[in-house]
């Protein structure tokens, strides 16, 4: 009976101990898991251009602990010029970090410069640095990260991110004169969740002497970007390369009332509001107001006729509509900087957004792009109609 008694303790014993053991790996399993998480969510994509704000980025970063790899894009590149790679690349080694370089260039031409070009024979007036941000630059980013197991994605831009009602919003940097909140509307949530923007609480006067003071002189002292990466200055002689000989032509210049003006260069030369660059001597100020390609006619007018008081937008985003929709303090901003309105905005039958405007507003233009703010948040926007 002992004996018996004794076995039995120990079946049970045992089996107590391969239950626990089954729970130990069990935990072990989830802590793991845990852990694999952590590791993962330390881990960042950095998009690297060479320039001063990828650079200083990188560098803080490092410093915050994460574990970072810079991806430079070859999106374009002006008569084969590539030291933006080399100089990216070499600031990684220098820092002890991954560096991976991604030719884009054929979906950069199919996503934005065949857009260019087709907005401006359209009459319109694009917006490839919007769109190069929200429908390639950070989902291509999102998507290289999810192939390599990296979970955060990171650019130099100068804007920074707030989370309300379980939501994620961009909003304004610091620095006012080079915030880019106004290109950034169309970012959806699940590459905001996973965002991180280290200059955005930095001044770029700042930016540059982190540069200088960690001994990284060529890219403190590098110049801005100026303009669009692939036409910088003039976009005319972009187009007049792009375009098939004999396509734009000369047309004509009426003013509002039908009534001949001048010769134009051709209707995708110029762009709604346009006042300089018009080749004319009037005596008084006169701006393009309305673009009619089937008829490579320009129409000019005043200022003041060229102010409107409400525009429909398309292929909009929108991060809350409770915050938006029919709302009586919004912001609205179809220009990079200076000008804003205040709106309502109204979701119409169509799926289109109607935008009553507060205060007239002057040379609203098909193509553009227009930002919805509230103080200093972005609460989506969309494409003017």
């Amino acid at each position: 009976m002992p004996v018996l008694s004794t076995m039995n303790q120990l079946v049970k014993v045992g089996l107590h101990v391969l239950h626990e053991i089954g729970n130990l790996n069990k935990y072990f399993t989830i802590f793991a898991g845990r852990i694999q998480s952590m590791e993962t969510n330390r881990k960042v994509l950095l998009g690297m251009s060479g320039g001063t704000d990828s650079s200083v980025a990188a560098l803080l970063l490092k410093d915050a602990g994460y574990d970072v790899t810079g991806v430079t894009f070859r999106f374009y590149e002006k008569e084969g010029d590539t030291e933006y790679v080399d100089d990216a690349a070499g600031l990684c080694e220098r820092l002890g970090i991954n560096h991976i370089v991604y030719d884009a260039r054929d979906i950069f031409r199919q996503t934005i410069i065949d857009y260019f070009v087709h907005e401006y024979m359209e009459g319109h007036t694009p917006v490839p640095c919007t769109v190069c941000n929200n429908q390639l630059k950070w989902p291509l980013l999102a998507k290289l990260a999810d192939e390599r197991g990296i979970y955060h994605i990171a650019t130099g831009h100068y804007v920074r991110r707030k989370t309300m009602e379980d939501l994620h919003f961009i909003a304004k940097g610091t620095d006012a004169d080079k915030d880019q909140s106004f290109f950034l509307w169309g970012l959806q949530q699940d590459i905001l969740e996973r965002i991180l923007l280290p200059m955005g609480d930095l001044t770029k006067t700042r930016v540059r002497e982190i540069a200088e003071e960690r001994g990284f002189l060529k890219a403190a002292r590098k110049k801005d970007s100026i303009g669009v990466c692939f036409c910088p200055m003039d976009y005319r002689s972009f187009l007049q390369k792009e375009v098939p000989p004999g396509i734009i032509v000369p047309g004509k210049f009426y003013d509002e009332h039908g009534n001949y003006i001048a010769r134009h260069e051709g209707y995708p030369f110029y762009t709604i509001g346009q006042r300089r660059g018009l080749g004319l001597d009037l005596n008084r100020a006169v701006f393009v107001k309305e673009i009619i390609p089937e008829e490579n006619k320009v129409i000019l007018g005043d200022l003041k006729s060229l102010e409107r008081t409400e525009m429909r937008l398309k292929d909009w985003n929108i991060i809350s509509p409770e915050m938006l929709l029919d709302k009586e303090d919004v912001i609205v901003k179809i220009r990079y900087r200076k000008q804003a309105n205040h709106c309502t905005v109204t979701l119409m039958p169509d799926h289109t957004l109607q935008v009553s405007l507060h205060e007239p507003l002057t040379a609203i233009a098909s193509g553009q792009a227009a930002a919805f703010y509230r103080d200093d948040v972005v609460l989506g926007g969309g494409i003017i109609i």
